[in-house]
């Protein structure tokens, strides 16, 4: 059974001392490929370097490039510059982390929306994926997908936590969802149990967001606390639950569904 990540933030402080042997813990728990995400400039760059440097080893690595929207307020001309050059990279397969981040605020609103628009632009432009972010702006970003959905070649809200009437719009507007292991916080994610089920199995993928968003019920729990790729087929096992299909069915359709929406072969 092997397993795709959709969205590893690899580059990361945390994983700066191990990060071969997390990927190493990663292959052996069946994780045959790992999307490492691009949240900056330097970050994206960053996320390509790690892609690149183990091109020829296992668990594939691949990279998306793009500008979170905490910092949105960093964005300019020659960022874009920075990013078409990124994406040329055979390892970069989709813009962003790119969205709408009104929960935090970390960058003003003004910028974040001028910074999302300019990278959807730029994943048309390239006909790339879109990776995209959404927190606490539902409204606001999906009035600007609605303008931007139909030169888009493919896009997926990555850890989706919304709740109904979010995913119904994201599924109308075609989209695709990444599941994470917020679906096992049985404070927050609970919702998510019975919204995966609607989710069609084409347009459905999984991903750890490493190293945040530790499924909250694995027992026992690292000492570090720290998420790991590795912990993905757990995701996997509760996702599977939740739908009542099979471990191995889900890993084959999510892998299927991530090797079709990157454009790669895993």
């Amino acid at each position: 059974m092997k397993i795709v990540d959709i969205g590893s933030n690899l580059g990361n402080k945390a994983f700066r001392a191990d990060l071969g042997a997390v990927l190493e813990r990663a292959l052996e728990a069946g994780v045959a490929a790992i999307v490492a995400t691009g949240i900056s400039v330097p970050g994206s760059r960053h996320a390509w370097e790690i892609a690149e440097a183990r091109r020829a080893r296992a668990p594939k690595i691949f990279s998306t490039a793009g500008i979170h929207p905490h910092h949105a307020s960093t964005f300019g001309a020659d960022a874009v510059v920075a990013l078409r050059e990124l994406c040329a990279r055979p390892e970069v397969v989709a813009v962003g982390e790119c969205g709408l981040d009104f929960d935090r605020n970390f960058s003003p609103r003004a910028d974040q929306l001028r910074c999302f628009e300019a990278q959807l632009e730029l994943a048309a432009e390239l006909e790339k994926p879109v990776f995209l972010h959404e927190r606490a702006a539902h409204v606001e970003f999906t009035k600007i997908l609605e303008r931007h959905r139909p030169k888009l070649a493919r896009a997926v809200v990555h850890c989706f936590t919304g709740e109904a009437e979010a995913l119904a719009r994201y599924l109308d507007l075609d989209l695709h969802i990444g599941i994470t292991g917020w679906i096992c916080d049985e404070r927050r994610g609970t919702h998510l149990v019975d919204l995966v089920r609607r989710i069609p199995a084409d347009r459905l993928m999984i991903e750890t967001d490493a190293p945040y968003i530790l499924p909250r019920d694995m027992r026992p729990k690292p000492e570090s606390h720290r998420n790991e790729p590795m912990y993905l087929p757990h995701v996997l096992k509760t996702v599977a639950r939740a739908r009542g299909e099979s471990e191995g069915a889900l890993a084959r359709s999510s892998t299927e569904t991530a090797k079709a929406f990157f454009a790669v072969d895993v």
